[in-house]
């Protein structure tokens, strides 16, 4: 059962991957690689800046710990550095010491004298063996001494350079606080801003009834003015009849009284 969806998955992608090729041909890869980041890309934005500050806010406070962390284990390097420190002092003056009781027996024995406190009896061969074993001893607690005094300066500087970082990182983390702090005070001002406009009247809708009444005052306007046009020009040209043996004179003498002086007479004579 599992071999066979597993053929059937293998089969879809090859069937997919063909289709691509023979859609897009060698630039298939570019396209998906293209489309899947559009995808992430689109995926990120949809998620809400509010969101992402707090997953940051997270990922700040998630310092904290590693912080702690080499805080502590710069606190052990100190106090190892601190104890090499005073080996070493110690180490220094038990040397000096032994340096010097080594300087006197070589100087018994440089000039004979065997006799010394509490060992009055010992040969010149005793003296050597005894002036050897201190020679070799010294010389051995001074190379450990300086293979000491190399690792407490490498430590000192490993220690500065991790009191560098741990300064750093801790700087950087308030930086980044603060700056995250910043960015959600901006957009929490953005959004007082979005509620306000939620409030502001919008003019679009106003604007546009009195576009349309303007309209409709044109339109009347231009229908008037046709209907006056076709009154004054529509007759124009067109012969008036009139009923044989009809007196127009006298009907409007009738109706509008008769003219005097004459002027009637004149008007007919300069029509």
């Amino acid at each position: 059962m599992v071999c066979s969806m597993v053929k059937k998955g293998l089969l879809g992608a090859a069937l997919s991957a063909g289709a691509l090729y023979l859609v897009f041909g060698t630039s298939a890869p570019s396209y998906v690689r293209t489309a899947f980041h559009k995808v992430r890309h689109n995926a990120r934005v949809a998620v809400p800046v509010q969101f992402e500050i707090d997953k940051t806010r997270e990922e700040i406070a998630n310092l904290e710990p590693a912080i702690r962390d080499n805080i502590e284990s710069y606190a052990r390097a100190e106090v190892d550095v601190e104890h090499l420190g005073k080996e070493i002092d110690t180490t220094r003056g038990n040397l000096a010491v032994e340096k010097r009781a080594l300087l006197a027996l070589r100087d018994h024995v440089r000039a004979g004298d065997y006799r010394l406190a509490g060992r009055s009896n010992d040969s010149a061969e005793e003296l050597n063996v005894e002036l050897a074993r201190r020679w070799d001893h010294f010389k051995n607690v001074s190379r450990i001494l300086e293979e000491k005094e190399k690792a407490l300066k490498s430590r000192q500087q490993a220690l500065a350079s991790a009191r560098k970082q741990l300064d750093s990182m801790s700087a950087q983390k308030r930086t980044l606080m603060t700056k995250l702090d910043a960015i959600e005070a901006r957009l929490k001002a953005i959004e007082a801003s979005r509620t306000q406009n939620e409030f502001d009247f919008d003019d679009s809708a106003l604007a546009r009834a009195k576009a349309s009444v303007a309209d409709l005052e044109k339109r009347l306007e231009i229908m008037a003015r046709k209907a006056e046009y076709e009154g004054r020009y529509a007759d124009v040209g067109v012969p008036i009849g009139t009923e044989h043996g009809r007196d127009v004179v006298k009907e409007i003498d009738a109706e509008l009284g008769a003219a005097k002086g004459g002027e009637v007479g004149n008007g007919d004579k300069s029509l």
